[in-house]
């Protein structure tokens, strides 16, 4: 599992991502599959089997 301190660095980095977007549709959907697609991986960074 991660660490605090980065999980902390990630929700920030997406906020302020979010917030660069000013609006743009296109680029928070990215923003949000990306993101969506990260804290589905486990530890090791593979998507769990149940999840594939």
């Amino acid at each position: 599992m991660k660490d605090n301190d980065e999980q902390i660095s990630e929700g920030l980095n997406q906020l302020f991502e979010i917030i660069n977007a000013k609006g743009d549709t296109g680029e928070l959907n990215q923003i949000a599959v990306r993101y969506n697609t990260d804290s589905d991986k486990d530890d090791t960074g593979s998507i769990p089997r149940d999840q594939e």
